[in-house]
């Protein structure tokens, strides 16, 4: 184990290896793994220099800095930093993949406070719990199962440099309940959430709803509840910035009626809710988010405690390759908030089974939605 830390300290602390002479500087950004293959296993190559890299970053993402050859210079330093902190990342979760992605110009600092948005304290302890599934319910839930087949999931989203995220996975959530009540998919306004709701936990009077700098899923569903419910999409668009409150009970498109706690650390509970309620809307430490390319994530550490990011559950799958984590592994389903360009096409899949339970505490704190018809 102390070789193991020393080697990641190293890693952590490396500075990029340069690039032999004659070396491209084009938009093709080398990865910290090629082709899904951890480094170790791979023939040496010479790769950029970092200040060829960030130059390909800034033109493939379109990436424009205000304070100019000064703070350009700056973000060059984060973005070498980030490509230590990527292959760190790797050495500890090798059954992703790892490496340069839209915010590798941002400390991790920057990245929490711009990208994630979950009330770090929040809990489930006072919401009521769902109704546990039955022993002859579990026995015959599938083995692999995945909302986005059945159209219950609307297109990846872009929270931008907001912390919105449980705006989008409250939305999510509530998208997927009215699928699963009516049939139909609406895409439902964030930016209502973003604007107008400032619910405080009936518990932990501190933890509100604050648009752009954070709330709780929670929250958001006791704020529709009283509101009378949330508009869509294209009645009030998302601008990634709070502003003047534009609800409209007139132009409401789902009415919600309740929500429960899903029974936390109980995977076999979540798998049911998940099938029989549609979407859930969870939290879970992104610690490792901010490097992740694709693959199945399964941290050797990631602590469970550390909540920091909501995103919505969508689908688990039966088999996925998890080298450290000796083999093939299940995994969840997971759609994110950070569009299209970031992991696989928007989504993250991290490990679960019963030698992973709660990686990364996503099995803490987990919520349902349910609307009127």
């Amino acid at each position: 184990m102390t070789a193991r830390l020393l080697l990641l300290l190293a890693l952590v602390y490396a500075t990029p290896p340069r690039a032999a002479a004659g070396a491209s500087g084009d938009d093709v950004i080398r990865q910290v793994t090629d082709n899904g293959a951890p480094a170790a296993r791979r023939p040496p190559s010479p790769g950029l220099l970092p200040e060829a890299k960030f130059a390909a970053f800034v033109r493939r993402h379109g990436k424009e800095y205000s304070g100019g050859a000064e703070e350009y210079a700056r973000r060059l330093r984060v973005f070498a930093a980030n490509l230590a902190r990527a292959a760190a990342h790797q050495a500890l979760d090798p059954g992703a993949r790892h490496g340069v992605t839209p915010f590798s110009d941002l400390t991790p600092e920057e990245f929490q406070a711009r990208l994630t948005g979950l009330q770090q304290q929040g809990t489930n302890n006072n919401m009521p719990a769902a109704a546990r599934a039955t022993a002859e319910e579990l026995a015959t839930l599938p083995a692999s199962f995945d909302w986005r087949a059945k159209g219950a999931v609307t297109e990846v989203k872009m929270q931008g440099m907001c912390g919105s995220c449980w705006a989008f996975s409250t939305t999510g959530a509530v998208e997927g309940a009215h699928f699963v009540a009516t049939g139909k998919l609406l895409n439902l306004s964030e930016q209502q959430l973003v604007d107008c709701d400032h619910t405080c936990d009936a518990v932990a009077k501190n933890e509100c709803d604050s648009g752009c700098s954070g709330g709780l899923m929670t929250n958001a569903y006791t704020y529709l509840i009283r509101a009378g419910g949330l508009m869509e999409q294209a009645a009030y668009p998302y601008t990634g910035a709070q502003g003047t409150c534009r609800f409209d009970a007139n132009k409401v498109a789902v009415r919600v009626t309740s929500f429960t706690a899903v029974p936390p650390d109980d995977e076999d509970q979540i798998r049911a809710s998940l099938v029989r309620a549609g979407p859930l809307a969870v939290g879970l430490n992104a610690a490792f988010m901010q490097t992740y390319l694709g693959g199945v994530s399964c941290p050797l550490l990631c602590p469970r405690k550390l909540i920091n990011h909501g995103v919505l559950l969508v689908g688990y799958g039966a088999r996925g390759l998890a080298p450290l984590r000796l083999g093939y592994r299940p995994y969840w389903i997971i759609k994110n908030s950070w569009g299209k360009e970031w992991g696989e096409g928007g989504y993250y899949r991290l490990c679960r089974g019963a030698r992973n339970r709660n990686v990364c505490g996503v099995d803490s704190m987990v919520s349902a939605v349910a609307v009127a018809l």
